[in-house]
């Protein structure tokens, strides 16, 4: 997993992936998930991708109690975005290692 932080050099096929990670919207900041701090880590390894995601950091989530909807709506773009589209297997994760999200390709 390489962390993500921004202003990092990335390997070109890392940018595509950040690029249209820019287009996912967290529902409870109103910035992408980049900006707002959702995304703490990533890897892209052939037709695979893993995403890190980090909710807890984020106070808001608690206050506002819309963690399992945000939660959900995030995952489902990250999915949606990639799946198929750019990779044959997507997989997300929490900052624990559990897996929260799972796409993968039928052989």
């Amino acid at each position: 997993m390489k962390i993500y932080y921004p202003g990092r050099e990335w390997p070109e096929e890392y940018k595509r992936v950040l690029e249209k990670m820019k287009e996912i919207i967290d529902p409870v900041t109103g910035d992408n998930i980049l900006d707002s701090g959702v995304v703490a880590g990533l890897e892209v390894k052939d037709k695979t991708l893993k995403v890190w995601l980090r909710f807890e950091s984020q106070v808001e989530y608690n206050i506002l109690g819309g963690a399992a909807m945000a939660y959900s709506k995030i995952v489902g773009d990250i999915i949606e975005k990639f799946a198929l589209v750019m990779f044959d297997n997507v997989y997300v994760y929490d900052l624990r290692n559990n897996t929260i999200g799972v796409f993968e390709k039928k052989k």
